[in-house]
């Protein structure tokens, strides 16, 4: 039976057309603020950081380990760094308004070239009103790709 609505399916195709523009205009800038996190620059300032990340974040990470925002904060800024990080292959996924899901590959890049420590990784990112603030992330082992 056809509901009171009968250009429903329209209506969805125009929506869903609206949710791929606002994810093709969004992913940029959340590559940007992802990537602005694999500086140094931003590793070592805790203001930064806390900008960047919301109260409530929470991380998986590559080693296994669980971290909140406040170890974040404790143990990013001291951490030695080797090498680069190296990311690619970004995609982004609208879980709701004001929320959105950060998909990409990452590599430590050592000074010789090489990647080592090839990770699959994660970030869920929040609209607040101090701007977007990544709210989870979460880094996964995986099998060495070409850059």
């Amino acid at each position: 039976m056809l509901s009171a609505g009968g250009n429903t399916k329209e209506h969805h195709d125009m929506n869903n057309e609206n949710n791929e523009n606002q994810e093709i205009d969004l992913l940029p800038l959340l590559r940007q603020l992802e990537t602005e996190l694999h500086r140094p620059a931003a590793r070592g300032d805790r203001h930064r950081l806390d900008a960047l990340l919301h109260d409530d974040f929470l991380e998986f990470g590559r080693s296994g380990g669980i971290y909140t925002k406040a170890d974040t904060l404790d143990q990013l800024p001291t951490e030695a760094t080797s090498g680069t990080i190296w990311a690619q292959d970004f995609s982004l996924r609208h879980l709701a308004p004001g929320v959105a899901m950060l998909n990409y590959r990452s590599a430590c890049q050592q000074p010789d070239s090489r990647l080592e420590r090839h990770t699959l990784r994660t970030s869920i990112w929040t609209l607040t009103d101090n701007g977007w603030q990544m709210s989870f992330h979460q880094g996964t082992p995986t099998d060495p790709f070409s850059a």
